[in-house]
């Protein structure tokens, strides 16, 4: 079964007021099981609007959004996807474990089976010794994490991510990069990521699609073949054509004429 399909989605902003925006504009994407897709583009393109709409946080105005198999709205409801954004979004009164613990409170799974649940999920992120701790206690890479292993506590097969690194310096980026796809590895987990960064779009993904300026359109869908994930793989000639073709991509040169 298919991740997300979008379908000829167009998004409008204060539809008939004199300050009316189109966002998106007859927008098509498909993400296939398994896969990790990053959308990028230049701001104000659309790419969190598009993340929002398959998450049925807000409507499209034209078009229809499935989430495996099922409308956005029926995939929401029945926590098909977990979220992370930029911001972690810790509760600072609930320890890491009990931020965890959430999702699953809210599923109505007993004491226990959360307690247990949230906790293989921060071992899987490397944080199983700081359950007790509060997120004031944590640094900001360490609250990432904790917010990567609160949006797989109900184990989604599809997980969406804004600019989940964006505020963290490039160390800890690339850190967590490789661990977030360890985690996609060992979960199954399709996933659609928002970025403004290039190289991180390349190393991380399966398939990179590169927006227009708003109002935001497909204009290129680039499959990224690199034979491995590690820091060798960040030197490697393959990276930089890969990186060559989405910066090309953006500029909007056809990829005939890439070098």
């Amino acid at each position: 079964m298919t991740a997300v399909v979008v379908e000829h989605v167009t998004k409008v902003f204060n539809k008939g007021r004199p300050d009316e925006v189109t966002a998106l504009s007859d927008v098509e994407l498909t993400v296939g099981d398994g896969e990790f897709v990053s959308l990028i583009g230049p701001s104000g393109c659309g790419k969190s609007t598009l993340l929002r709409l398959v998450a049925d946080l807000i409507e499209p105005t034209t078009g229809a959004i499935t989430v495996a198999g099922k409308t956005a709205g029926k995939a929401r409801r029945d926590q098909d996807y977990g979220i992370a954004f930029q911001q972690a979004g810790l509760f600072e009164w609930r320890t890491v474990l009990r931020n965890v613990e959430l999702p699953l409170e809210l599923r109505g799974l007993g004491r226990a089976e959360r307690r247990a649940r949230a906790e293989e999920m921060l071992a899987l992120v490397g944080l199983a010794d700081f359950a007790g701790h509060y997120p004031a206690q944590l640094s900001g890479g360490m609250q990432q994490r904790v917010a990567i292993a609160r949006a797989l506590a109900v184990q989604p097969p599809l997980l969406l991510m804004d600019e989940p690194f964006g505020a963290l310096d490039e160390m800890t980026r690339e850190r967590l990069q490789g661990e977030l796809l360890g985690i996609c590895a060992k979960t199954g987990t399709s996933t659609v990521f928002v970025t403004h960064s290039i190289s991180e779009a390349v190393f991380l993904s399966t398939k990179v699609v590169v927006m227009s300026a708003r109002p935001g359109r497909i204009t290129a869908a680039i499959d990224i073949d690199l034979p491995a994930r590690d820091e060798a793989a960040r030197q490697s000639e393959r990276y930089f054509e890969h990186v060559t073709a989405v910066r090309q991509a953006l500029r909007g040169v056809p990829a005939e004429s890439a070098p």
